[in-house]
């Protein structure tokens, strides 16, 4: 990705997952706002629809969503994971024990100097409405993470263990 994408990748994050309300933004209970809006705010002025599309598209991450609204169908977008702001309908799978797309085990990136307390507490999704996991590390085959490329700590899941713990996981549909 070029630096200005990096830029539209990094500024778009912020707007979708954690900014919305304070950039004066109207984002619906989905998530979701119109591109239209995002591009008219004056972080965003030098972009275009097109640039928006291609970050998009050309997101490693796949950390964005586009849609057409489904009354007027103005182009919307919104982040698929990682919001600090409550979103109600993400279109997030449950992951059952025994479902074919159980996986064995995922992946949560961290720090070394955080581990001391993981093992103390365990993983924490801190301002965060989930805590991400991947279904193993980046660079892997078919491997989609989110995880920051500076992480010297990889905390690896039993997932049907987890499961029958009674935690709850999720997958991006």
């Amino acid at each position: 990705m070029k630096d200005r994408d990096v830029r539209l990748s990094k500024s778009m994050s912020y707007a979708l997952r954690h900014g919305a309300n304070k950039m004066g933004l109207h984002m619906g209970t989905d998530g979701f706002l119109f591109v239209e809006e995002l591009l008219a705010h004056p972080q965003f002025h030098p972009y275009s629809v097109e640039d928006v599309e291609k970050v998009v598209a050309t997101n490693d991450k796949q950390r964005f969503k586009l849609r057409s609204h489904p009354e007027d169908g103005r182009l919307q977008i919104r982040a698929n994971q990682g919001h600090s702001v409550q979103v109600g309908d993400l279109e997030l799978k449950p992951v059952l024990t025994g479902s074919p797309d159980c996986p064995a085990e995922a992946v949560h990136g961290s720090y070394l100097s955080k581990w001391s307390s993981i093992q103390h507490q365990g993983l924490s999704r801190m301002k965060r409405t989930h805590i991400h996991l991947a279904s193993g590390l980046p660079g892997e085959d078919g491997v989609i993470s989110g995880m920051r490329k500076d992480c010297d700590l990889a905390v690896f899941i039993d997932v049907p263990k987890a499961l029958a713990g009674n935690s709850n996981y999720f997958s991006v549909a």
